[in-house]
């Protein structure tokens, strides 16, 4: 029985501190949206046209494949743009 309790709060314990993360990116996330609206609705954008490809038929000649590549890529540089200035 001790050990069933053990890993009840174990489990607790992990999903709060799952929880208390994404709180706190979001948060986080939240703070440079409000800094760098332009930006942070580019990512926006950036993310729709990503979620079109990853759903069109078929490869297109490995052309979708790579603008997925580029897109993800797009996505870490605006990340990292907002980062960047918010800690300079």
């Amino acid at each position: 029985m001790p050990e069933n309790k053990s890993r009840r709060e174990l489990a607790l314990l992990a999903a709060g501190g799952i929880v208390g993360t994404a709180l706190v990116a979001t948060a986080g996330r939240s703070a440079l949206a409000a800094n760098q609206p332009r930006m942070e609705q580019a990512k926006g954008l950036l993310i729709q046209a990503l979620q079109q490809l990853e759903h069109a038929d078929s490869d297109k000649g490995g052309f979708r494949v790579a603008a997925i590549k580029s897109i993800r890529m797009a996505i870490e540089q605006v990340d990292a743009g907002m980062h960047y200035d918010d800690t300079h």
